[in-house]
């Protein structure tokens, strides 16, 4: 059994995607000739209620490029990500979903870009095909506002579909922070990067996996995590309501004295000013709170996930693997 590292790695999360693995892996198969050199494949399931773990162990005992991990309970997207870059060995990851909307037909043009010296080659998306609009908009001026506020320069666009070189994986895999939001985390680390256009085609089969509210939970998380500009807008919102508070008792000793009968003299002004400042200050203290829960989160130092089944060909690589634990392990 070989026991050097391959080529190529293609890390692919998987959560209740029964629907789309024979034909993911009928396509990667034919992507895999066109590439030089080894390519090994690893499915991370993510709590899957369907037959998806079934399916990933067949096509390990049939494929021994192929290799999987499964969670002992749903830990979500990012964290399935990071799983499979501890595990991933080859000198190129490569990161993609399982739904294909994520073409593996593109996997040759990011290839060819790292080989001609790009450290990080992302898919950035031109169109979105068969999505509701209200998702396209919501999607387009976020991605904006997150470049616009956050520390580094977060390509706007762009999924965690991507290739990272070995040495940009073995430092996301060094960093140990909780709150991953990966297609930030390598921005931060730098390196030359380009982008490969495409079509993000409709999903294949199944149904969507990230509902509104996961992409609300993930959009806020890359927002505190990349930004201090909420923590600034606490602030900002402190100045204004003291300049307004200010204004309205200009205002109020002008009506007092000069326009005594107005009708925004008496209960209502104070009780509009009363809300104001009661939301400002309820706004402040969840800009904190998401701030400080993250604190609470590191310092806790629970391990990232936990693994139930892994099911390995490289058994040398499980080193990498140094921040979970594996309740139960099936080669």
């Amino acid at each position: 059994m070989p026991i050097h590292s391959p080529i190529y790695s293609i890390v692919i999360p998987i959560y209740n995607e029964e629907a789309n693995i024979a034909q993911l892996y009928q396509r990667l198969c034919a992507v895999m000739q066109l590439l030089e050199g080894e390519t090994e494949l690893v499915l991370i399931d993510d709590g899957s209620r369907d037959r998806s773990l079934e399916m990933m162990r067949q096509l390990h005992l049939a494929d021994a490029r192929v290799s999987y991990l499964s969670f002992a309970r749903n830990f979500g997207h990012q964290i399935a990500v990071t799983a499979g870059l501890n595990f991933a060995s080859g000198q190129a990851v490569i990161v993609m979903d399982a739904d294909l909307q994520d073409p593996p037909e593109l996997l040759p043009q990011l290839v060819e870009r790292w080989r001609q010296g790009y450290q990080v080659v992302y898919a950035q998306r031109i169109q979105r095909q068969r999505e509701p609009w209200l998702k396209r908009f919501l999607a387009h001026w976020f991605y904006r506002l997150l470049r616009h506020l956050a520390d580094v320069e977060i390509p706007t666009d762009t999924g965690d579909f991507c290739l990272m070189d070995r040495r940009v994986v073995d430092l996301l895999n060094a960093m140990p922070e909780r709150n991953r939001y990966i297609r930030g985390l390598r921005a931060w680390v730098g390196y030359r990067q380009t982008a490969v256009q495409f079509d993000r085609a409709p999903r294949y089969a199944g149904s969507v996996k990230y509902t509104f509210s996961k992409s609300l939970a993930l959009a806020i998380n890359s927002l505190v995590g990349f930004s201090k500009v909420p923590l600034r807008l606490s602030t900002y919102l402190g100045l204004a309501s003291g300049a307004m508070s200010l204004l309205m008792s200009l205002l109020v000793l002008y009506w007092r004295f000069f326009a005594p009968r107005s009708p925004l003299t008496g209960y209502t002004i104070i009780t509009v000013v009363v809300f104001f400042l009661g939301a400002v200050q309820l706004i402040s203290i969840g800009i904190l709170g998401e701030y400080v829960g993250r604190i609470y989160e590191e310092i806790k130092g629970r391990p990232l996930y936990t693994l139930s089944e892994v099911g390995r060909f490289r058994a040398h690589d499980l080193h990498n693997s140094a921040s979970q634990t594996s309740a139960d392990q099936q080669a």
